[in-house]
């Protein structure tokens, strides 16, 4: 008999990348569950921020096999409690809830964690582009099966959200504002009358698809993204919005850009070896750079381009790879002005003024107050001209 062998995949969907911890998290906590869904919402709160380092207990006789007696969950989305407890809230609710925000700001991240803690799937997903067609969101047809035998259940080829809704699951919709009117006109009535028609099928009991208790949708919009295909207000109605903004504490976002690269190297199955100096270095510059003004107060010009913590994230991955790749060749400190110079011209080439005006002022006068690690980021000024 052959074994059936499984590829191994570059990163793990939430619920079997912590199916160790939502296993955990449903038998330690035993509260009423809305319709459908897999844990309490509390649950569904710890799962997302952690358990504050406090390893919890599973009360006697609730262990399932391969389940831990003690486990403390780990925190995966850096930001504010009480964000998650009213997204969560509003799942419970069974309305739609719109994640908006700046790129780079893990809000495809928290909508996969809460899909994944609430209904045990975070794969029923469609990826809102100017493509995006009616069918990908409500259903097609298997054509074979169709001039073969005519419109059936069987020829059906349901999207994700129809899916969605005859399990009583939790759909996710990416960058909505991308997809096109009429797709997103689409979205009114299934949030509205929670129900699919397919004409094809009249007359029989597949005609309409009723939503079952627990479905809904979670859409995720880029700020920058609203003057695409501005939403209706018919369709804003129908979601409650939260806004995700990025992380507020520099030794968090230091903290999980340094995680975030790590995870990054082990799955190249490299060591990370980039010193903490340097990843708080990094996350400086991207912070300062970000607001428009320096830790200290000084004033910074922005560039075009979103600073976020997934750009620092990469960076802070590239230099793990130089580091281990090419060991020796260069310091990884003096890799990290260039790096910042490609992500800040990303969208505007001219956008590297304003990089050397960082430099010519921030980085000096931090370099003037003795800090050696910016006193060496000073002296690489030339990696910055073009």
């Amino acid at each position: 008999m052959t074994a059936t062998v499984t590829s191994p995949r570059q990163v793990d969907p939430a619920e079997h990348a912590h199916a160790t911890e939502l296993a955990f998290l449903a038998a330690f906590d035993g509260g009423a569950r809305p319709p459908g869904w897999r844990l309490t919402p509390r649950a569904v709160v710890t799962f997302i921020v952690g358990s504050d380092g406090e390893q919890l207990t599973l009360p006697k006789g609730a262990r399932p096999d391969g389940v831990p007696a003690k486990l403390e969950i780990a925190r995966k989305f850096v930001g504010d409690r009480a964000l998650v407890e009213r997204c969560v809230v509003t799942l419970a609710g069974e309305r739609g809830l719109l994640l908006v925000g700046e790129p780079g700001t893990a809000k495809s991240m928290l909508s996969e964690l809460l899909s994944a803690a609430v209904c045990g799937t975070s794969e029923l997903v469609v990826q809102g582009t100017a493509g995006t067609t009616e069918d990908q969101l409500r259903y097609g047809w298997n054509y074979a099966l169709l001039l073969a035998h005519g419109p059936s259940p069987e020829a059906l080829v349901p999207s994700p959200v129809l899916t969605a809704m005859r399990a009583g699951q939790v759909a996710r919709i990416e960058e909505i504002t991308r997809c096109l009117p009429e797709v997103q006109d689409a979205m009114v009535s299934i949030l509205s009358d929670r129900r699919i028609a397919v004409p094809e099928l009249a007359g029989t009991p597949g005609a309409t698809v009723h939503a079952a208790p627990g479905f809904t949708l979670i859409a995720t919009a880029n700020l920058r993204d609203r003057g695409v295909s501005e939403m209706s207000a018919a369709l804003k109605r129908r979601f409650n919005f939260e806004t995700v903004g990025p992380i507020p504490d520099l030794a968090a976002e230091t903290a999980l850009v340094g995680r975030q690269a790590r995870a990054a190297l082990q799955r190249a199955q490299t060591p990370f070896e980039v010193d903490e100096a340097v990843l708080e270095a990094l996350v400086t510059a991207f912070r300062d750079l970000r607001a428009g003004r320096s830790v200290e107060g000084w004033e910074v010009e922005r560039p075009s381009t979103v600073m976020s913590t997934a750009e620092a994230v990469a960076v802070a991955t590239s230099l793990g790879l130089a580091a281990a790749y090419f060991p020796g060749d260069r310091d990884v400190l003096s890799l990290l002005p260039a790096h910042i110079l490609g992500v800040v011209c990303k969208d505007d080439p001219s956008d590297s003024a304003k990089l050397l005006g960082y430099w010519d002022g921030a980085v000096r006068r931090r370099a003037e107050d003795g800090a050696r690690l910016w006193r060496r980021l000073w002296e690489l000024r030339d990696d910055l001209q073009p």
